[in-house]
């Protein structure tokens, strides 16, 4: 990859992570203040890895300026960029982690029951407790989810990054060794557990598995930045 093809990758990249756009989510009170501080996290997430792209977008054309055809230099800021794609959730990841299913109720034992169908919230909740226990990568049914993904009831279906999911909804995860003690552990989610599975008759089951895969993001991106580069350069 030349430092020109790089330097626009980095632009690419900055319209991904920063740009990409998606509906807004409606929370409950009970929920607004551990979503209000995950949020914030992501946020600064965010805000670090917006100013280390624009870092390298600095020293990208400070090096074709000064030094062309520098190898060395150019494998170093491919190697940045890369990292800089995978925290933007633009790369597929696997690792070691968990598998969640999330069903409906048995519709014997729930008959006519609003409370045994899995809602957009179920959903968030488990993603956001995932999130806690230190996960590094989260999706649902093959949707990526990134700090801009909503994730929102329509009708029977629930819709993840403009795509509109059926059950029963598979949550991937991918972290650390521990994460799934760490997220039975968690009060919160015990709690969720007591009253959407022991109580509303939703039917959660996991696996723990030594690879798990979680794809790409592969929603819709604007792209505001680009360079144009003289030919030659």
């Amino acid at each position: 990859m030349t430092l020109s093809v790089a330097l626009l990758g980095l632009g690419f990249l900055i319209a991904a992570q920063l740009s990409a756009e998606g509906p807004r989510i409606r929370y409950t009170s009970q929920e607004r203040a551990p979503l209000i501080e995950t949020v914030l996290g992501l946020q600064s997430q965010q805000d670090a890895l917006k100013a280390r792209i624009l870092d390298l977008r600095n020293q990208i054309s400070v090096t074709d300026a000064q030094l062309p055809g520098s190898a060395a230099q150019e494998k170093a800021l491919n190697a940045d960029l890369e990292r800089a794609r995978i925290q933007a959730g633009l790369v597929q990841l696997t690792g070691s982690g968990l598998v969640f299913r999330l069903e409906d109720a048995d519709a014997v034992g729930n008959p006519g029951s609003a409370d045994g169908l899995v809602t957009a919230r179920d959903v968030r909740i488990v993603i956001q407790e995932l999130w806690l226990a230190g996960a590094e990568a989260v999706s649902v049914n093959g949707e990526r989810i990134v700090g801009t993904s909503a994730v929102l009831d329509i009708g029977n279906s629930i819709l993840v990054n403009s795509a509109y999911l059926a059950p029963p909804y598979e949550i991937r995860a991918i972290g650390p060794a521990d994460l799934y003690s760490r997220i039975t552990g968690a009060a919160s989610f015990v709690e969720f557990v007591q009253d959407r599975v022991n109580l509303a008759g939703l039917r959660l089951s996991f696996a723990e598995l030594e690879t798990v895969t979680i794809p790409a993001y592969a929603g819709n991106v604007t792209v505001r930045y680009m360079r144009i580069v003289p030919a030659g350069s």
